[in-house]
């Protein structure tokens, strides 16, 4: 069966749309650009392939597709910028094959101008086509939430470079959400993603400074976030936890604009600062109960980015980890969906039984609250335990 769309990147925004498209009925080929921070259980890929899903390493069947969406990853490279590296790659792959009438959109988390002064002219230069005449052009932000069990599809916005462009990535996405929002342009859809991952690391950061004045003031921060939810508007409840891992790179656009967005840079400094933090209240528990960091056998709970995912991207726990080491702490995991775990290119060892290790462990660092952890077992079961996720219950643990 021919594929009707190409999905070029298949992390953690590429695979979400590919089995969303063959949940859709849409015929979809996979091609890598890297080494991928998604993954698929042979049992989601037998399904994916059974529904019209190929994964694919043969380049000449993107020039086979009416659409071709690249989503590949552009993490925060040394200088702080993103890294469009793979963007670039899987550009230049579509360039060679992309055929008239094809309609390309990039999905990757990109700053406001780049779908056009930088992804254009490598296709254009790659097909010796144009964008706007001879092939759609349009930018989409990525929606995708790993491991949600939500299975309504969100509502997509579209910016094109042209209103045709425009209403060709309309009618692809309409195949797969009920609601598609078109933006003015390319840049105001791309300023989209700027605006959804600066909301959600600002409001984290003010969650976890609240955090951090809390505890001094001795005032339960989650019985205040609890009582604030209720009120019907102008309030969204975020929760502090000990750092922000994920894809979603804030942007201060320090640089790219006039004035940089001031507040998205207290808000970076405010969310790095919590491993830090973390470490300091672990370090005075263990004090209080007589101990020393010092020697002291410390188990790290759940050492991915988030619950229920296998993806380490940005995870707070390897900074955890490095600080507790250099205070000469014995470090240990349990992560039921990391097997193996290195920091300092140092196997961290790996707990078998997870609720015998919280026993013997002077503290016990609940991280990321996996679905499969009896929360009410383990704070009977540990000597001591800090939990960073608020998500114990009330007086079984210490909580951040």
């Amino acid at each position: 069966m021919p594929a009707d769309l190409a999905v070029i990147g298949l992390g953690p925004y590429g695979l979400p749309l590919a089995q969303a498209a063959v949940t859709a009925g849409i015929p979809t080929i996979g091609y890598a650009t890297g080494p991928e921070a998604g993954s698929l259980s042979p049992a989601e890929l037998r399904r994916m392939r059974s529904t019209g899903f190929r994964p694919c390493t043969d380049p000449a069947q993107l020039g086979r597709v009416r659409t071709a969406v690249i989503c590949a990853p552009t993490p925060r490279g040394a200088d702080g910028e993103l890294d469009l590296g793979q963007v670039e790659a899987a550009a230049r792959t579509l360039a060679g094959q992309l055929r008239p009438h094809t309609t390309v959109i990039l999905e990757s988390p990109v700053l406001p101008g780049t779908t056009e002064g930088f992804l254009r002219p490598i296709l254009e230069q790659g097909s010796g086509l144009r964008a706007g005449r001879d092939f759609h052009l349009a930018y989409s932000p990525s929606r995708a939430d790993p491991g949600s069990r939500d299975q309504a599809p969100a509502p997509k916005v579209i910016g094109g470079l042209t209103p045709a462009c425009t209403e060709s990535a309309a009618a692809f996405y309409g195949r797969l959400t009920d609601k598609v929002v078109r933006a003015r342009g390319l840049r105001e859809a791309e300023a989209v993603r700027l605006l959804e991952t600066n909301f959600r690391h600002v409001n984290i950061a003010l969650a976890n400074e609240m955090a951090v004045v809390c505890h001094e003031l001795g005032v339960d921060l989650w019985d205040v976030i609890r009582c604030a939810e209720t009120r019907p508007y102008g309030f969204q409840a975020f929760r502090p936890g000990p750092g922000v891992g994920g894809h979603g790179v804030p942007q201060d656009l320090t640089g790219h604009a006039s004035r940089g967005l001031r507040m998205v840079e207290l808000a970076q400094q405010v969310n790095e600062r919590m491993p830090h933090y973390v470490v300091q209240r672990a370090a005075a528990l263990l004090n209080e109960h007589g101990k020393s960091a010092r020697g002291a056998r410390v188990l790290l709970l759940g050492v991915t980015y988030k619950a229920d995912l296998a993806d380490q991207q940005g995870t707070p726990a390897h900074e955890i980890a490095v600080r507790l080491m250099e205070l000469g702490a014995s470090v240990s995991y349990h992560d039921p969906h990391i097997p193996a775990w290195h920091v300092l290119d140092r196997p961290v060892p790996r707990a078998d039984s997870l609720y015998e290790a919280a026993a013997a462990a002077d503290l016990t660092l609940l991280l990321q609250p996996h679905r499969t952890y009896d929360l009410q077992g383990l704070s009977v079961k540990a000597q001591l335990l800090l939990d960073t996720r608020g998500v114990t219950p009330t007086g079984a643990a210490h909580r951040l």
